[in-house]
């Protein structure tokens, strides 16, 4: 299902009964925080919140606030416009079944080319609803003109008490390969520095970084577009962890069931989704200086520190007369980013599977915050098998910057960490069934020794087979017999 604004996503829900509206003003600067950071931490990931009088400086914003939209498993697939994430998974996996791929180069490569068949690549029109408010900026504001809406006037929360200010949390950002053409969308947290300059916190290892590097060695300024809103899909297709090249956009038109239309940019040579809410354009100057950015209370659980990052300079705003500012918070899980990131898992895990045929399942527990643990089960035919598989994923693209890895038995519910804990507990001598290695680390992980570079921990929870060194015979699992589960299954209905 397609929706064409996020005001339609937001109906979507109230009628599904996932939101809740709250008509009273509340400040953007860390009341609505509180409000959410309450509601995502109910069971399930409570309910969607729209603010309808969100406050900046304690002026009431003319620009609805919506948050926790994607924060539960049912209004992630209502996003999908599927009736469960794993409906959509299952038949992404379906789209490679005629021609199973021998790697994840060809499996990408293929999930490329089944996407265009299933629905036409975007396609650019002349206009749109994200065209109704055009402000352009041709020099700094000043006099009467800077009373012309600008960020400002956007109901961009200082989300934590230590931040260093306002900071976009679910922008859409677009930049384009100078050499290849190719289009890239990620989403990448924006400072507000003043009504024209936000900072860019696109980590070194961020597609959009990639294409900055290119920018920053020819000299030439860097275009680039944020845009927010629109199909809820878009959000989530920037997270996805897509490897560079495969477009976004196709992924979003894909999943929407309807290709993505897009429309030139007023000041940039870029286009954006026509029906986005905001659109932000603009440019980083590679020839100045970087800037401070942060702190920022990250979804590590804890503000990661300041460092020095591009500007962006904002050229043009325009947007929807009655848009919608989306918006999100990260913190001590659990917060809406675990249900994003568990939709991504379940979403591609078909493709690890034809890569790894013997993975089952795979879970990122809300307590790892995303990279930092990683569940896997396996159905284990051969010694060693268990470090095959996190030998794999550690050089499969984002996995890259998981610190831990467990890997258990098919008959293990990854998503039950308790269950998880007990095998860990129970099948594993640490000396034997633990290994470390290094490689790249998440640049907000704040216990690594160096920035961006640190070690690795395996832990195979598995039963142990004589070829990995295992003398002893190992006991059977405690189960009771089916038949007398079933009988007293049936003794207690009568009892009832």
């Amino acid at each position: 299902m397609a929706f064409e604004s996020y005001a339609d996503f937001l109906t979507a829900l109230e009628r599904a009964g996932e939101l809740t509206r709250i008509s009273a003003p509340v400040a953007s600067e860390l009341e609505i925080t509180e409000v959410a950071d309450r509601e995502m931490k109910k069971a399930g990931g409570g309910k969607a919140l729209l603010f309808e009088k969100p406050t900046v400086h304690g002026a009431v914003s003319s620009v609805p606030l919506a948050i926790n939209t994607l924060g539960s498993e049912k209004r992630m697939a209502l996003s999908l416009g599927a009736e469960s994430v794993a409906a959509a998974a299952a038949e992404m996996g379906a789209l490679m079944k005629p021609k199973p791929p021998t790697g994840l180069r060809e499996a990408m490569k293929l999930l490329g080319m089944a996407l265009e068949v299933r629905h036409a690549r975007p396609k650019t029109v002349r206009s749109g609803p994200c065209k109704e408010i055009i402000q352009k900026f041709d020099q700094p504001l000043s006099g009467a003109a800077a009373k012309d809406p600008t960020l400002l006037d956007l109901p961009i929360q200082k989300c934590w008490p230590m931040d260093a200010g306002r900071f976009i949390t679910l922008p859409c950002v677009l930049t384009k390969d100078p050499d290849t053409g190719e289009r890239n969308v990620g989403m990448y947290r924006m400072q507000v520095f003043d009504p024209q300059t936000t900072g860019m916190h696109w980590q070194l290892q961020k597609v959009g970084a990639r294409h900055g590097r290119r920018y920053y060695e020819t000299g030439q300024k860097m275009p680039v577009a944020v845009f927010l809103g629109g199909d809820p899909v878009y959000t989530f297709c920037a997270t996805a962890p897509l490897p560079d090249g495969l477009d976004e956009l196709l992924l979003a038109g894909y999943l929407r069931r309807k290709s993505v239309e897009l429309v030139k940019c007023e000041t940039v040579d870029l286009e954006v989704p026509a029906n986005a809410d905001i659109v932000i354009e603009g440019y980083v100057d590679p020839t100045e200086p970087l800037r401070v950015e942060g702190p920022f209370g990250d979804h590590t659980g804890y503000y990661s520190l300041a460092d020095n990052y591009p500007a962006f300079h904002i050229t043009a705003i325009t947007r929807r007369k009655n848009a919608v500012y989306p918006s999100t918070i990260v913190g001590l899980p659990p917060m809406e980013d675990f249900y994003i990131g568990s939709a991504s898992v379940k979403l591609f895990l078909p493709i690890f599977k034809m890569n790894f045929p013997e993975i089952i399942d795979i879970a990122l527990p809300a307590e790892g915050v995303f990279h930092n643990l990683v569940f896997v089960s396996i159905k284990k035919t051969y010694p060693m098998q268990a470090y095959k598989i996190m030998h794999g994923l550690w050089g499969m693209g984002q996995m890259m910057f998981s610190k831990y890895i467990v890997i258990v038995d098919d008959d293990v519910d990854v998503h039950n960490t308790s269950e998880v804990i007990f095998r860990i507990g129970a099948n594993t001598d640490p000396q034997r069934d633990c290994i470390f290695t290094k490689g790249p680390a998440d640049v907000l992980d704040h216990a690594t020794p160096e920035l961006a570079v640190g070690s690795k921990m395996g832990i195979d929870a598995t039963k142990k087979l004589a070829g990995e060194g295992f003398k002893r015979e190992w006991p059977p699992l405690i189960r009771m017999d089916a038949e007398v589960k079933k009988r007293v299954d049936d003794l207690l209905r009568g009892a009832r």
